[in-house]
């Protein structure tokens, strides 16, 4: 494990240095208060596996331009009349059906409601922390931004 302020690999212990809670090496951690020694990541690893689920987001499709006025169309409506029927301006309902704007997802779902069209699907995602599986190896310590400042 690696230092956060020297880059030093060594056992590291939780110490307030400065006000900031830093996993640091013994030496380092003269600097400040020592809180705890710290758990090395494998020990980590094997009290708690991380249960990664997936985030569900929801989204409107792409082509809800072409769904919106082909529903609007078949109810026989023009876009002034569909407009007051949601009460939303006419305009508006132009550029939705021009894709010039995106509906909001609460916009989207009373469209659906109204017309009997799908609009908004989920889709299951992963995000950046959950798909990380090796812990970082490499990186820049606070001693190293400050070598490179002293240096410049």
């Amino acid at each position: 494990m690696q230092c956060e302020l020297c880059g030093k690999d060594s056992d590291l212990v939780v110490a307030m240095v400065e006000g900031i809670q830093l996993r640091v090496c013994a030496k380092c951690g003269s600097f400040g208060k020592v809180l705890r020694r710290d758990i090395p990541q494998a020990a980590r690893a094997k009290q708690a596996p991380a249960k990664r689920e997936p985030e569900i987001i929801e989204h409107v499709v792409s082509d809800y331009a072409q769904r919106i006025r082909a529903a609007r169309e078949k109810q026989g409506l023009t876009q002034e009349e569909f407009a007051k029927k949601i009460m939303q301006k006419e305009s508006l309902l132009h550029k939705l059906e021009t894709s010039t704007f995106e509906p909001q997802i609460e916009l989207a779902r009373k469209l659906e409601r109204i017309l009997g069209i799908t609009l908004v699907e989920a889709r299951e995602e992963v995000s950046a922390a959950m798909a990380k599986t090796e812990p970082r190896s490499e990186g820049m310590t606070i001693g190293d931004i400050l070598k490179a400042k002293l240096k410049g």
